[in-house]
């Protein structure tokens, strides 16, 4: 599987589309293990321009809670979206919608089938 370099990630996370040859890293990228991180941390490199607002005259103080709230902000709809913006990135990639979706459900049914199994002895036996 090939990984894009710096300057292409950079583009990716900004939603860039990748070259072909990188298909089956944003496949991965998007449905690995640690996906939800992944994609806070693409979302922390989105917001990172609001750190030009320290750049601005003004109290010191004003112009740190300006960050953090705008950071804080675009993080609240970065992660609100999580599945669209994923799923959309899959689709920008030539993947079909919900590819994203199915294979984080496939590489997990048989822990969510032992979940299940789980939640119906303790609260769905007849009694």
């Amino acid at each position: 599987m090939k990984r894009p370099n710096p300057v292409l990630w950079l583009w990716y996370a900004f939603g860039g589309r990748l070259p072909d040859r990188y298909r089956e890293w944003v496949l991965h990228d998007i449905t690995c293990r640690t996906w939800v991180v992944r994609h806070v941390l693409r979302g922390l490199v989105q917001t990172s321009p609001v750190y030009l607002l320290l750049l601005l005259p003004g109290p010191l103080d004003i112009r740190l809670l300006a960050c953090l709230l705008g950071l804080l902000v675009g993080l609240m709809y970065y992660v609100s979206f999580i599945m669209d913006t994923t799923e959309q990135r899959l689709v920008r990639h030539g993947y079909s919608r919900g590819t994203g979706i199915a294979t984080r459900k496939a590489a997990h049914a048989e822990e969510d089938a032992a979940r299940q199994a789980l939640y119906n002895a303790r609260y769905r036996h007849s009694g």
